[in-house]
């Protein structure tokens, strides 16, 4: 089979969320350079128009393939809005990449190895953690909710959430409350992906590690934020969005055919631990 084939997405029908920026972007970036006709969706319009002005100017046809809807995944009704324009546009879906989410701050550990007390576990805020429900989890839930039906009609579709490595470890310089909603995202994969098989619709995870991107404020791109996370990685340095083309590109393509239910780590080999 010639690579040229198994990883083709040319011509399909692809929507993403949260694509304005960072890992979103990436995917987005990545399926329309590869021929895949794709809706960018995101609340930050602005930076949604900038983010699809970008992909339309790289020729090769995107400007006819790259078309944008500004969704908010905490309003389903936006993502149905999504949904109903790349139906009327391209007759169908097949790709939903549901990548939205937030962060919910730092974790109980400092970068230079001391005790954050606003962290503190019996300081956790109720109000950060309904949010990061809110998107990270409920987010998820709807965005798939929204592509499902059409996806059902056609008897086939791709579902490709971002997740995290933090769904199976612990994390002391990561939030608890992002850490757990990224969790219970994991296991919504799963169940997904159980139901919806006899659909012919694959549900599958992208589970970056620690990525440099603008969630919380940009905080990785900060050297001295990102210090403790490369110390211990075993490549010495964290993942950019351009780390993640391949993953999307595989669970996107015929060359993932057989594959639903996973998580397609992407971490710099950080779930194996450190040699520090």
């Amino acid at each position: 089979m010639k690579s040229e084939t198994l990883f083709d997405v040319r011509g399909l029908s692809v929507l993403v969320t949260g694509a304005a920026s960072g890992i979103g972007f990436g995917y987005a970036e990545v399926m329309a350079a590869n021929g895949a006709h794709v809706m960018l969706t995101d609340a930050d319009a602005a930076r949604l128009d900038a983010a699809v002005a970008d992909l339309r100017a790289r020729g090769g046809g995107a400007a006819e393939r790259v078309t944008n809807s500004v969704a908010d995944v905490t309003r389903p009704e936006t993502l149905n809005t999504a949904v109903a324009a790349v139906l009327a546009r391209r007759g169908r879906l097949d790709v939903l990449f549901a990548n939205a989410g937030i962060s919910a701050g730092p974790g109980f550990m400092s970068a230079g190895g001391t005790r954050e007390e606003a962290s503190a576990f019996e300081r956790l805020s109720l109000e950060t953690f309904d949010r990061a429900l809110a998107v990270n989890l409920r987010g998820a839930l709807v965005t798939m909710q929204a592509a499902v039906p059409a996806m059902k009609r056609q008897g086939s579709g791709r579902i490709i959430v971002t997740t995290t490595i933090s769904l199976t470890r612990t994390e002391p310089h990561v939030s608890t409350l992002y850490v757990t909603s990224k969790a219970a995202l994991g296991q919504l994969v799963r169940q997904a992906a159980l139901e919806l098989a006899a659909y012919g619709i694959l549900v599958n995870g992208i589970a970056p590690g620690p990525t440099i991107t603008n969630i919380g404020n940009g905080r990785l791109q900060d050297a001295a934020a990102r210090e403790p996370f490369e110390r211990l990685n075993p490549l010495h340095r964290l993942a950019t969005p351009a780390d993640l083309y391949g993953a999307a590109l595989f669970l996107a393509s015929p060359a993932s055919a057989y594959v639903t239910g996973a998580q397609v780590v992407v971490d710099g080999g950080a779930c194996l631990g450190s040699t520090h």
